[in-house]
């Protein structure tokens, strides 16, 4: 199936049925008196997020959902009845925003949640409502309203607790493939991971933590070099950031100094936000450094990146180093959750 992040529908809720003005003909009651019923009310549209999907796909080329119209009333003081509210589902994760102002509707971050993006109209009202001791005889009755008709722009966000962070072939989904029963693609060329990707890694039989990869960033993204800034967004639910760097390129003219501080720029310049969360430096690849020359190497690189939370030289195609960084991740995580500072705030505006 393919993945798709983003799609923009319009919805348009159910008008209100009208009211009507009618009167009582019945034989043997004289003077029966109004009965026009009013009109139903419209359907509305709610959206649901659903942890059974993982892709907006749904919504690729069916653009435009409409609601239920309420019905008219009737006479002999029947009402209509109203329109049935069209329910649509989408992934866990999934941002809502007014397409046109760019507001922010909902946040649907759990599974179930759901939020009434049209309103449908309300029923217009029949002559029942207009008698009086000076009016008995009232021929006003009054249309249904117009159910809201927005446009909205969906787009997903992965949820996941850590994500990783790097450059092409930097051994991100190699990570994935080790540390987690996921199968992402790997390829000895760049770019072979094209979609985000996700692995729940397992410390123990009651703790683990859900690990998010995304296509490899390169310098330049910001003017739309490589896959650009596509997929950070999916890292902006994350609580901890793993940023691999391939400590032996295969290029001898690369500086694995220089595109380890490209990326953290690129990253800045995408969210402030998102380059603020904890991110912590892991070296990849150490089995291809001969043992003589690993420190002096991780300690050149340190010397250059800067300062930087902490640290791991590992070997994701091995396995050196990562149950240990596996377990720093899981105990970092329940710390983390213990001050109640790491969870999402959770967005109220959904409406029953």
């Amino acid at each position: 199936m393919k993945f798709f992040d983003e799609a923009r529908v319009e919805v348009i809720a159910g008008d209100g049925g009208n009211g009507v003005a009618t009167f009582r003909r019945e034989k043997f009651v004289p003077r029966g008196g109004p009965s026009g019923g009013d009109g139903g009310r419209g359907g509305s549209i709610r959206i649901e997020a659903d942890r059974n999907l993982n892709t907006l796909i749904d919504y690729r080329y069916m653009r435009i959902f409409r609601a239920e119209r309420g019905e008219n009333g009737m006479s002999a003081d029947c009402y209509g009845h109203g329109g049935k509210d069209l329910l649509l589902r989408v992934p866990v994760g999934t941002l809502i925003r007014d397409a046109q102002t760019g507001e922010l509707l909902a946040d649907l971050d759990a599974h179930g949640a759901r939020a009434c993006v049209a309103r449908g109209g309300k029923g217009g009202l029949g002559n029942i409502h207009f008698k009086s001791s000076t009016n008995r005889t009232p021929r006003q009755c009054t249309p249904g309203e117009a159910g809201e008709r927005r446009e909205l722009a969906l787009e997903l966000r992965v949820l996941a607790d850590v994500g990783l962070l790097g450059l092409p072939n930097a051994g991100k989904s190699t990570l994935v493939r080790t540390v987690s029963a996921a199968r992402p693609k790997v390829a000895d060329y760049p770019f072979t991971t094209l979609q985000p990707n996700l692995g729940v890694v397992r410390v123990d039989q009651n703790r683990s933590f859900v690990l998010a990869d995304i296509p490899g960033l390169i310098e330049g993204a910001a003017e739309g070099a490589g896959l650009g800034h596509r997929f950070l967004r999916h890292l902006q639910r994350t609580r901890l950031l793993l940023h691999l760097v391939d400590i032996a390129p295969f290029d001898p003219d690369a500086d694995p100094v220089r595109d380890a501080r490209a990326i953290v720029e690129e990253l800045r310049r995408y969210d402030t936000g998102l380059c603020a969360k904890p991110r912590w430096l892991v070296l990849n690849k150490i089995d291809l450094v001969p043992e003589g020359e690993r420190e002096a190497r991780i300690a050149a690189l340190l010397a250059g990146y800067g300062a930087v939370e902490r640290h791991f030289a590992i070997s994701a195609l091995g396995g050196t180093g990562c149950r240990e960084l596996t377990y720093a991740v899981m105990d970092h995580l329940d710390r983390h959750a213990a001050r109640g500072t790491a969870e999402p705030e959770r967005n109220d505006e959904t409406q029953p």
